[in-house]
């Protein structure tokens, strides 16, 4: 899953950053409402967290120029203000759910699970996905082969779950750094082989293939 922070308290957005990368997630910065705007537009993102108090735009107008445009990414605001009418305005133009600061970082991530939960089960699909003897709950984050549970690291689930999510089609090498690494990763993009190899040995060799010059398929039949 890949999220967008748009928070132009430095410190604040670099922690958030931090810690959500650290739950398994893909987190991409930026501290202006307009670029903001930019990236939440141009890119392919599963969750904004949106701060209302923005230089260039505030997050109101950064919130409805999404929706106006047709983006249904859900939307997290967060604001430093309190009371019933900011809380309107923000849920008024678009936004999904309304966090007041200082707010507790385990109640932001639970919000942003349960928005990501909302927005899969209102596309119609189920958190749990079988394939063969392969079992992945993306809600839980919980892994089973067969009938035994296997641990996986934040980032190993995290390549699992893009290779889940697009079963029987192959996603290539660029594809998985995108959404499981960020924009800015600059390492060494063989890391997604170590991460391949490293699932290969915990769950079956043959789960996931190499589609040699293109990328990897998770194999759909037992």
């Amino acid at each position: 899953m890949r999220l967008l922070i748009v928070e132009d308290e430095k410190r604040l957005a670099l922690s958030l950053a931090r810690g959500l990368t650290a739950e398994g997630y893909a987190v991409d910065v930026v501290h202006d409402g307009r670029e903001g705007l930019h990236q939440a537009s141009e890119g392919t993102y599963d969750l904004v967290i949106l701060d209302i108090m923005l230089p260039g735009l505030n997050g109101y107008r950064v919130c409805a120029a999404l929706r106006a445009a047709g983006h249904e990414v859900p939307i997290l605001m967060l604001t430093a203000k309190d009371g019933e009418y900011d809380e309107a305005e923000g849920l008024d133009t678009g936004a999904d759910d309304y966090l007041t600061k200082p707010f507790s970082y385990v109640v932001l991530v639970a919000r942003i699970k349960a928005l990501l939960r909302r927005r899969g089960a209102g596309a119609g699909a189920s958190p749990v996905h079988v394939h063969g003897d392969l079992k992945v709950d993306t809600a839980a984050r919980r892994v089973f082969l067969g009938e035994d549970e296997v641990a996986l690291t934040a980032k190993e689930f995290s390549v699992l779950e893009h290779l889940v999510l697009r079963a029987g089609e192959v996603v290539s090498k660029s594809e998985i750094l995108e959404h499981v690494w960020d924009f800015a990763y600059e390492g060494d993009p063989n890391i997604v082989e170590v991460y391949v190899s490293t699932l290969r040995r915990k769950l079956r060799a043959g789960l996931i293939r190499t589609v040699r010059g293109a990328g990897y398929r998770l194999e759909t039949s037992p």
